[in-house]
């Protein structure tokens, strides 16, 4: 049965928060909610706010934090949600913050925790200067820790050797240019919910996967008995 905890998932691109979300939502039973998915989702399915969305961004404009609060609002206000949710991706600056705690204290409800995944940029320029994807099929490896059995090549037979690829995103300069964005604009949520005592960190850059998933269930049981 999944249990009332709302968790809002912070740190840089590359941080591993998607994957951590994952295995928190598996672990506590609840939903993984990632900005990403819900925007391909929309695009997908051609809504209104999937063809705003697409509006912004074929300018290459970022999309709205009014808008993107709107579609966030939408998706916390379905049935699986009713128990709590882990938000992967949201919020992305201060006012989406500060627009999400308006929303949940008009419902009566609260952020339980914030944690933090706290990774050196060095780190994570080469965790993911290191990533390649398959062409084909979109599988994504990493050279250092999840290469493929044979040197560049897809290990799925369907691919027929397909070559792998870095994509434009993963190049060192790309990666350092998103970095200062975070830096800039996401990083100030950890002071926010640090303010409120919400907040929580994981030194993780020298930690596995594992590792990290370990200590944030640590977290978890100490401070919201999850």
């Amino acid at each position: 049965m999944a249990m009332d905890l709302r968790i809002v998932l912070l740190g840089a691109p590359g941080a591993g928060k998607g994957t951590q979300a994952q295995r928190i939502a598996e672990a506590k039973g609840l939903p993984h909610i990632s900005t990403g998915d819900i925007f391909r989702a929309h695009l997908r399915d051609g809504t209104d706010l999937g063809k705003q969305v697409q509006a912004f961004m074929a300018e290459g404009k970022l999309v709205p934090d009014e808008l993107t609060c709107d579609i966030v609002a939408q998706r916390l206000g379905e049935t699986d949600c009713s128990h709590g949710y882990i938000l992967d991706g949201f919020p992305r600056s201060v006012p989406q913050a500060e627009n999400l705690e308006r929303l949940l204290t008009a419902q009566g409800d609260r952020i339980d925790i914030a944690v933090s995944i706290d990774v050196d940029d060095d780190a994570i320029v080469e965790r993911l200067s290191a990533r390649r994807s398959c062409p084909k099929c979109g599988a994504i490896y990493n050279l250092r820790f999840s290469p493929p059995k044979q040197d560049n090549v897809c290990d799925r037979p369907e691919c027929g050797g397909a070559e792998l690829v870095q994509r434009e995103d993963d190049q060192e300069d790309t990666i350092r240019e998103r970095l200062r964005v975070y830096h800039e604009t996401t990083e100030p949520i950890v002071a926010f919910y640090d303010e409120r005592g919400l907040l929580s960190t994981v030194a993780a850059t020298p930690l596995s996967p594992e590792e990290v998933f370990k200590e944030i269930e640590s977290i978890l049981a100490r401070t919201v008995g999850a």
